[in-house]
């Protein structure tokens, strides 16, 4: 017990996307609000264009005085490195910046007054920065994976250890068996970043084996969602899997691009609305269409007859009208009253409004997460990364979405109106399967994360660990 007392320091490194840092973040509060003997210092890598995480760590920071941020220098990878696919192009980041994280480390260490007795217990490493993994061999620190997708990712990403590194995926593969998936898993949703023969697959390739370095993996699910790959997934190779989920970010990050008089236009309107009457359809911070497809949304939306509220990024007016939404949509959605486009949308404050019934949604793990929190079931349209597996196993494996589409390719498939009318339609049917299981799953969430609950003595197994270990 005087050991679990003692001051002890956790050095976080994450990737700076919001997907990524969100998620991280969450898991910080959760130790800190947890263990008041714990503090933890963000290593923030600085890539271009993060005005957001930025924002939103400097918020976090203002309450929280157990976390430090420490920013990392940025810098400039030569311009061959950043012509390659983007898992390539941030692996080869990670590799270059492992010097300069050392010396942030070594610098932190000189901080003890004892050098006998380094509080440090653990690095915790995002995906993408798991190879600083060596930088933690080097330094007598032992490292932890964390992993903001799923265990069935995870799965995915093992399997990677048993080919070999020109082994690249191609079209002509049908179907594999991955251990930790129930079902075999179709090519069509295996990450594009694998059939890629321009140093994708060989970043995740290289990714992969370095989960087996770490000390554990660190998942935000949870065992009564994903119990199958949990339990079949540690071996005498994989190191424990810490399911520590779900970890949903309940007051919504602060998002620049969404002004005070559009987040209370999108309340107020909301408030109107009859109990499970609106769909809500957001598909991430990388979420944008074309014209094509921006129009067979919206003659789907139109057909269907479903409310709706419709996160688009650059939403037109009808002062402002363009010819990427049919003629007179705009007028017909506010006469009737049908609908709101917006920019951006506070998500978790919509998905927890007793308006909305169903989630039009890309799949990102968080969207999913948040979707079955509140109990709000999803229409699958997976954009890229891991999407696409995440949708498969919603849908085939725990038959918690309806399906729209599961292997969606932004650069080939136009997904025409008649499709997304059927698709709204089954995902509001309050009869369908789906909406009576996403409510069982919300219930299982939420007690999964309260004290005796199953992600609640995963952490603890987590800290006892390193703690152990140290």
């Amino acid at each position: 017990m005087s050991e679990m007392n003692q001051k002890k320091e956790l050095i976080f490194i994450s990737l700076p996307s919001i997907g990524h840092l969100t998620s991280a973040l969450e898991f910080a509060q959760l130790l800190i609000n947890r263990y008041n003997h714990i503090s933890i210092t963000i290593l923030c890598i600085k890539l271009p264009q993060n005005t957001f995480s930025d924002s939103h760590i400097r918020s976090l920071l203002s309450s929280q005085p157990q976390i430090q941020f420490i920013e990392l220098p940025q810098l400039e990878p030569p311009q061959h490195v950043l012509l390659k696919s983007p898992p390539y192009s941030l692996w080869a980041i990670m590799e270059s910046l492992k010097p300069n994280v050392k010396a942030t480390i070594q610098n932190i260490f000189s901080t003890y007054p004892n050098s006998d007795s380094n509080p440090v217990i653990g690095l915790v490493l995002d995906f993408f920065c798991v190879s600083m993994v060596d930088v933690g061999k080097e330094l007598g620190i032992p490292s932890y994976l964390y992993m903001p997708s799923n265990a069935g990712f995870v799965a995915f990403m093992l399997s990677l250890n048993k080919r070999q590194i020109e082994d690249v995926f191609n079209d002509s593969d049908h179907e594999f068996l991955i251990q930790g998936i129930q079902k075999l898993v179709p090519s069509t949703v295996i990450p594009d970043a694998c059939f890629d023969k321009d140093g994708g697959y060989y970043a995740f390739y290289k990714l992969a084996q370095k989960f087996r370095d770490t000390k554990g993996i660190i998942v935000n699910t949870f065992s009564e969602l994903e119990h199958h790959a949990i339990d079949a997934l540690p071996d005498v190779e994989t190191p424990p899997i810490y399911a520590v989920g779900p970890l949903v970010d309940l007051k919504g990050q602060p998002n620049p691009n969404l002004d005070q008089a559009q987040h209370d236009r999108i309340l107020k309107w909301l408030n109107q609305q009859p109990l499970s009457s609106v769909v809500f359809l957001c598909f991430g911070s990388r979420g944008s269409f074309g014209p094509s497809q921006t129009r067979e949304i919206a003659l789907g939306l139109q057909h269907s007859g479903v409310k709706f509220l419709w996160a688009m990024h650059s939403a037109p007016t009808i002062d402002n009208a363009d010819k990427t939404l049919p003629e007179g949509f705009l007028e017909w959605m506010e006469v009737e009253g049908k609908g709101i486009l917006c920019e951006w949308a506070p998500q978790v404050e919509v998905l927890s409004h007793k308006a909305i019934g169903g989630f039009v949604s890309h799949c990102g793990w968080n969207s999913i997460l948040e979707s079955l929190w509140f109990g709000v079931p999803i229409l699958t349209w997976p954009i890229d990364a891991e999407q696409q597996l995440n949708a498969f196993r919603m849908v085939k494996e725990f038959g918690l979405a309806a399906e729209l589409r599961l292997d969606y390719s932004r650069d080939s498939d136009l997904v025409m109106a008649e499709e997304i009318e059927k698709g709204l339609k089954q995902l509001m049917d309050k009869d369908n399967i789906v909406q009576q299981k996403v409510q069982g799953m919300k219930e299982l969430a939420r007690k999964a994360v309260l004290s005796g609950g199953s992600s609640f003595i995963s952490v603890g197994k987590l800290i006892d660990n390193m703690i152990r270990i140290n």
